[in-house]
């Protein structure tokens, strides 16, 4: 049984990796772009949270990979 859950969440773990990846490119060109917020304009307001969202997006799986890592004792 603890064979089984360790595979499982070396599957998680490399699923994780791979989304990692992808919001961290997707993160990369949002900051091509990103100028910070212009006073009163929308566009600049929605692209602050964009960037805002991608941002805890790549935190939170950086810490999760973290806490795999070290529970699988890699």
């Amino acid at each position: 049984m603890p064979q089984t859950k360790k595979i499982d969440l070396k599957a998680k773990l490399q699923q994780l990796k791979t989304d990692l990846k992808m919001y961290e490119e997707k993160l990369r060109i949002k900051m091509k772009t990103y100028r910070g917020i212009i006073h009163e304009s929308a566009s600049s307001e929605l692209k602050h949270s964009e960037v805002m969202v991608l941002t805890a997006m790549v935190d939170g799986l950086r810490s999760e990979i973290q806490k795999l890592e070290n529970e699988l004792e890699i």
